[in-house]
């Protein structure tokens, strides 16, 4: 199924050019897997995406986007319990392998696209003026360069 392109507001334009990036992992995860990479490997590259990227774009949907909710919201309770989850997913400890890998790439994916397809719509309906410019502003402040990395494992 084909989806049509989302008009997208300009203050979360932001967020939505950092979820490309986050399918970007979804999709180098999966060629390293199937080129047989190491997955330690490949582990190395999602932690330093997690603790650059992810981790402060989840701290500013949480403080800036999410709040445009009720807190009973189901979409705001799917929403917290996903970057829970996805938490875990990129936190756990023990020896990585593909099958973790491929879990920690179809997780985020959905997440990603629930975010962009139903969360980020219902923002931009119940969001007033106000409070879209306030994010924008806020967004445009906190620009996050993560940098890059060398291991190009994907290519």
């Amino acid at each position: 199924m084909k989806h049509q392109p989302i008009k997208r507001h300009e203050a979360l334009k932001p967020l939505s050019r950092e979820h490309h990036q986050g399918l970007l992992l979804c999709m180098k995860i999966r060629r390293g897997i199937e080129a047989g990479i190491e997955p330690e490997r490949i582990k190395k590259y999602t932690n330093w995406f997690w603790i650059n990227h992810l981790v402060p774009h989840f701290r500013e949907e949480e403080a800036y986007i999410f709040p445009i909710l009720e807190k009973e919201d189901e979409l705001f309770i799917r929403v917290m319990a996903e970057h829970k989850n996805l938490k875990a997913l990129f936190e756990e400890k023990s020896p990585v392998d593909q099958n973790h890998l491929s879990q920690l790439a179809d997780e985020l994916e959905k997440h990603i696209r629930f975010e962009e397809r139903i969360l980020f719509n219902k923002i931009q309906e119940k969001a007033n003026k106000e409070e879209l410019e306030k994010i924008e502003s806020l967004l445009n402040a906190n620009v996050n360069d993560c940098g890059t990395w060398d291991d190009e494992f994907w290519l």
